[in-house]
């Protein structure tokens, strides 16, 4: 079984622990990161007018948790801390920041956990909408603050190769796969880690599995 890890380098250890013995494992970022300043990061939130008012906290990524001092600052007492998936409560964790609530299918999944406004959203500058529409329609305010971006990779002819040849592909996010759809067969499985994802990727293809984890093993092995 060819599996194609995408993720960027140094970020693929867990989930190449997840892959069915034997597989034969490659690794083709798809995407890269664009961290943004954090001293402009703190200059934009000090200038919300919330600043010291945010109810709840959505850190969306990983990736965010490199600024969650910087979110956790503009937050009343009492605040709530919500975090998308376990990669992203792990990585609060190392900041000694803990989730009051995990979610594990996808931001827009949050919205029933989060009761009290003004709502910051930590994350990506091209953030999905659908968690900000569910809390503006209940009267929630609710602001996006940026803190990196996420750009394709220029993809060499031997990656595009390793695509092409994939039996697996592990697709993390919808910019990734938006990278790799051009390059897939139609007997590739691509495989996702929640609903967000999934959502996204089977407008293009039927053979979608949904969830990562230690239970991918078997559940690759049966493919």
């Amino acid at each position: 079984m060819n599996v194609v890890l995408t993720r960027e380098f140094g970020h693929n250890a867990e989930l190449a622990s997840w892959l069915p013995v034997g597989s034969r494992v490659s690794e083709v970022p798809l995407t890269a990161t664009e961290y943004y300043d954090s001293q402009r990061v703190g200059e934009a939130l000090a200038a919300s007018a919330h600043f010291g008012d945010f109810r709840t906290l959505v850190v969306t990524s990983a990736r965010s948790a490199l600024y969650v001092k910087l979110a956790r600052a503009a937050l009343a007492a009492g605040a709530h801390v919500l975090s998308v998936g376990t990669a992203t409560a792990r990585a609060l964790d190392d900041e000694d920041c803990a989730s009051d609530v995990v979610g594990t299918a996808g931001a827009q999944d949050l919205g029933g956990d989060i009761t009290e406004g003004p709502v910051l959203l930590l994350g990506a500058a091209s953030m999905r909408s659908e968690l900000a529409n569910d809390l503006h329609s209940r009267g929630l305010d609710v602001e996006h603050l940026a803190c990196y971006a996420t750009v394709p990779t220029t993809l060499t002819s031997e990656a595009v190769a390793t695509l092409r040849a994939a039996d697996v592909v592990l697709i993390g996010a919808p910019s990734a796969w938006w990278a790799a759809r051009d390059y897939l067969s139609e007997a590739c499985w691509v495989v996702v880690p929640g609903a967000t994802t999934a959502e996204v990727v089977s407008q293009d293809r039927e053979r979608v599995l949904e969830g990562w984890g230690p239970q991918l093993a078997s559940r690759l092995s049966r493919l």
